[in-house]
C-alpha cells in the first residue's frame, strides 16, 4: 500500500501526493482526507473503517492520511515494503505561522492516547529549554500546559493554531497566566519559551 499525507488543511497537498492520488487504482481514507484530496481522486474511494486492518487492503491500495502520515498519522501502520508519501504537516504550519524555528522543538503528541507520557514528555522537554509542539488531548490542552508551566515557574508564550488551512482558521497566542482558548477541536498547540 502507499500511504500519502494529504496534508493539515485545504491547499496543502504536495505535487507527489497528487500524482499518487491522480494515478490510484482505489483510495481509502477518513471522510475529511478524501475531502481534502477528493479533487485529484479519479478512482473509487471508500471510507476506513477498521484503521487496525489497512494491512488486509490491496498492496495497490492508496490509504489517505491527514496531515503528515509519520506524525500521528497512518505511517505508523506501514511495513517495510510500503511507501510512504509525506503531507504538509501541522508542525510545519504552526511554526511558519507563529515564526518558530523547528532546530529547538520538541514534538509531543497526546492525541487520541493517553495523555500521561506526553505529559512526562513534556515536562522532560521543558526542563531542557526546548520549545514544545504539542497535539493535545481533551484533558490535556492550554490549560493544563499552562498549568504545568506555573508549577515549573516557567514563562512561556502558548500559542494555538486551529483549523488550519481552512477559511475559518484561528491563530491565537496567550501568556502562562492567561493561555488561550480553544474553540475547535482540530488544533495543536506551541509553547515558545
Amino acid at each position: 500500500m502507499i500511504i500519502v499525507g494529504v496534508g493539515v488543511g485545504p491547499k496543502m497537498l504536495t505535487q507527489e501526493a497528487i500524482e499518487v492520488i491522480s494515478n490510484a487504482p482505489v483510495v481509502y481514507g477518513s471522510r475529511r482526507s478524501i475531502e481534502l484530496a477528493e479533487e485529484f481522486i479519479k478512482c473509487e474511494s471508500h471510507l476506513i473503517k477498521d484503521y487496525k486492518n489497512l494491512h488486509l487492503l490491496p498492496d495497490d491500495a492508496v490509504i489517505l492520511s491527514t496531515g503528515d502520515p509519520m506524525f500521528s498519522g497512518l505511517g505508523k501502520f506501514a511495513t517495510e515494503n510500503d511507501r510512504v508519501v509525506t503531507g504538509v504537516s501541522s508542525i510545519q504550519a504552526a511554526c511558519s505561522r507563529f515564526h518558530v524555528e523547528m532546530s529547538n522543538l520538541a514534538l509531543i503528541t497526546a492525541h487520541g492516547r493517553d495523555p500521561a507520557p506526553a505529559k512526562e514528555a513534556f515536562v522532560r522537554e521543558i526542563s531542557l529549554g526546548k520549545n514544545i509542539f504539542l497535539l493535545p488531548a481533551d484533558s490535556f490542552g492550554p490549560k493544563e500546559v499552562a498549568s504545568v508551566l506555573q508549577e515549573m515557574d516557567v514563562d512561556a508564550r502558548i500559542c494555538i493554531y486551529e483549523d488550519i488551512g481552512y477559511p475559518y482558521e484561528r491563530a491565537v497566542c496567550g501568556t502562562v497566566a492567561e493561555p488561550p482558548e480553544n474553540r475547535s477541536d482540530m488544533y495543536c498547540i506551541v509553547i515558545v519559551r
